[in-house]
């Protein structure tokens, strides 16, 4: 149930007065709504009566605000306060402690959504301009297709010496049956 700003305004005020606002009707669970009270008033206290506003828009957090909160957290406050203090969701201050003790810092930095491209080396790639290369790269080029070339032709030499081998054992396999004939044919001659 979403609830206005002025509405949430009242449910502090009474709270500060000592008293509990009347739970909505629709409210099944009072303790919940009880709770979700206790919030509004810390996130009030904190941040003043404006953080209890609905934001239209969501804020984008830079990967080192999103440190700067989860440096806390490590450094031994708990999420639910400095979520509060914030003025954002504890469940995504958990995510992004979680994200950070995993990835690094590199767990902070948005990644983009959605589904690969199918073939993304041909879209990022623009087919009527190839990039100009840098010296660096240019000359690792060179050196990389001279190193090609090089074990192609080793691989050549090495097939070739296979080749040979397998003709000089089947050349003295084709002896040695010749042999072995002739020493059966004198055998049978009596």
């Amino acid at each position: 149930m979403s609830y206005s700003y002025e509405y949430k305004l009242k449910c502090v005020e009474i709270y500060k007065e000592g008293r509990w606002p009347e739970t909505p009707e629709g409210i099944m669970n009072r303790e919940n709504f009880r709770k979700m009270i206790r919030k509004w008033v810390r996130i009030e206290e904190a941040n003043g009566p404006y953080a209890l506003k609905h934001r239209n828009q969501k804020k984008k957090w830079s990967p080192d605000e999103r440190l700067e909160l989860v440096a806390k957290v490590i450094a031994g406050s708990s999420v639910k306060s400095v979520a509060i203090n914030a003025g954002i969701n504890n469940g995504m201050l958990g995510k992004w402690v979680q994200k950070y003790k995993c990835e690094g810092y590199n767990g902070l930095v948005d990644k983009k959504k959605g589904r690969p491209p199918k073939e993304p080396q041909m879209k990022k790639l623009n087919r009527n301009k190839p990039r100009k290369l840098k010296k660096s790269e240019y000359e690792e080029l060179i050196r990389l297709r001279a190193e090609n070339e090089y074990i192609k032709a080793e691989n050549e030499v090495i097939k070739k010496e296979i080749a040979l081998r397998e003709e000089k054992e089947a050349a003295r396999l084709k002896a040695k049956k010749q042999r072995s004939s002739k020493n059966s044919e004198k055998k049978d001659i009596p």
